[in-house]
């Protein structure tokens, strides 16, 4: 995935440091005010006017100098911008202090987990399914995630993205549950549910599930590399026809069930039959006519492929005759 994003180059201190500094400042300029408005009630209210002057616009250095600490965890990290332009993206983790005339943006590196709903899409055959995602992603590149993508509109409130990561998130979450959806029908359909009918042996959602996730892990990647966002994994969760042909396609698979076991059943029973005749041929028990093989086969098979019970009949005649 190519980068825009590089490293933020500009002066960072401890913020710690930078705090004491700041504390001291504010101190020193209240001992000032007090000060000055002892020399203001005394004889010398020039220099204390002055003083008071000074002290105020301490103040609102200090107040601006506050506005530069910024603190990061582990797989967080801040856009910084220079009066609109792009300045770095800083990524280290604690307590700093940098130019306050820098705007900033703090976005989260750490994995995020999408659940996507079923959708319903027609399969390479037309056939209606219901299909849905889990997606796992997360940011990889902060400046096409924040200037390349408007998650200005995207956001449910506009007014938090910048200011608040959970907004910029959710902008981004949006973002990817579209393009998720999107992926999702155009891999789903260019495979069928199933290759009963056909029996071509093609690939199907059915069968093929890591053929289907790698694809679909494809076409995410490809779509998401916009805002800078990388695909950890992508897997499909739920698969089932449609609620209006899903009694239909049971019957189907039960009917293709049903044959495929009578199938098994016809050809162990001829293989039995054969076995019987063979039998009672090489061991010369008894000798059968055609009529006769015709009609043990005929028993045989009822017995043999008879879903109930065969209810025997002695036959009381000789068989030589």
């Amino acid at each position: 995935m190519e980068t825009k994003e590089f490293e933020f180059r500009g002066s960072v201190m401890n913020g710690f440091l930078m705090l004491f500094i700041n504390i001291a400042v504010l101190i020193l300029t209240i001992v000032g005010i007090v000060e000055s408005i002892i020399m203001l009630d005394a004889t010398d209210g020039a220099q204390g006017g002055w003083l008071l002057g000074l002290c105020g616009l301490m103040i609102i250095v200090n107040i601006i100098m506050w506005c530069g600490h910024m603190q990061l965890e582990p797989n967080e990290a801040r856009v910084t911008t220079w009066f609109g332009k792009y300045a770095g993206t800083f990524a280290q983790t604690g307590f700093f202090w940098i130019n306050p005339f820098y705007g900033t943006k703090k976005v989260s590196l750490r994995a995020r987990n999408l659940d996507a709903e079923p959708i319903k899409v027609n399969d390479k055959t037309g056939n209606p399914v219901m299909i849905g995602l889990v997606l796992v992603w997360k940011l990889k590149d902060t400046y096409k995630a924040l200037f390349e993508v408007d998650t200005q509109t995207m956001a449910s409130n506009p007014n938090a993205v910048g200011s608040d990561t959970k907004g910029l998130m959710n902008a981004l979450e949006n973002f990817v549950r579209v393009q998720s959806d999107a992926a999702l029908r155009q891999v789903a359909g260019q495979y069928a549910y199933d290759d009963e009918d056909t029996k071509t042996g093609e690939p199907t959602l059915r069968s093929s599930a890591d053929e289907i996730n790698e694809q679909l892990e494809q076409k995410l990647d490809e779509r998401l590399a916009l805002a800078g966002i990388e695909v950890v994994e992508a897997r499909i969760n739920y698969l089932a026809y449609a609620p209006e042909i899903a009694a239909v396609m049971l019957r189907r698979q039960q009917a293709s069930a049903i044959i495929t076991a009578r199938e098994k059943i016809v050809e162990g029973a001829v293989s039995m039959v054969k076995m019987a005749l063979d039998k009672l041929s090489s061991e010369e028990i008894v000798e059968l006519d055609d009529d006769k093989k015709a009609a043990m086969v005929s028993n045989l098979l009822v017995v043999l492929c008879g879903d109930d019970n065969a209810q025997p009949v002695v036959n009381t005649g000789t068989l030589n005759h």
